[in-house]
């Protein structure tokens, strides 16, 4: 069974992050990540942010074996992703 592919998420500009991991290192921003969108509906948006490189390969693994669409915007010293629960 292929994943369902939804529209691409966008990176905007919001009142903050629903996850600040910037500091964290893996494989903590992926766990805390996926602990915040465990009880969360399909279709739930979250604005993470992340400077550990490793984020960069895990989070978007863990959101495609999960069916979630997620984008990622690099800025400056760290990465923010959006993930868009499937």
């Amino acid at each position: 069974m292929s994943p369902q592919v939804g529209p691409e998420p966008t990176i905007s500009p919001g009142p903050g992050p629903d996850l600040d991991a910037r500091g964290l290192t893996c494989p903590l921003p992926v766990i805390r990540l996926a602990r915040l969108a465990r009880d969360l509906p399909a279709g739930s948006t979250l604005h993470v942010l992340a400077d550990d490189p490793a984020a960069e390969a895990d989070i978007p693994a863990w959101a495609r074996m999960r069916g979630h669409t997620v984008a990622l915007e690099r800025r400056g010293g760290h990465t923010a992703y959006v993930v868009v629960l499937g």
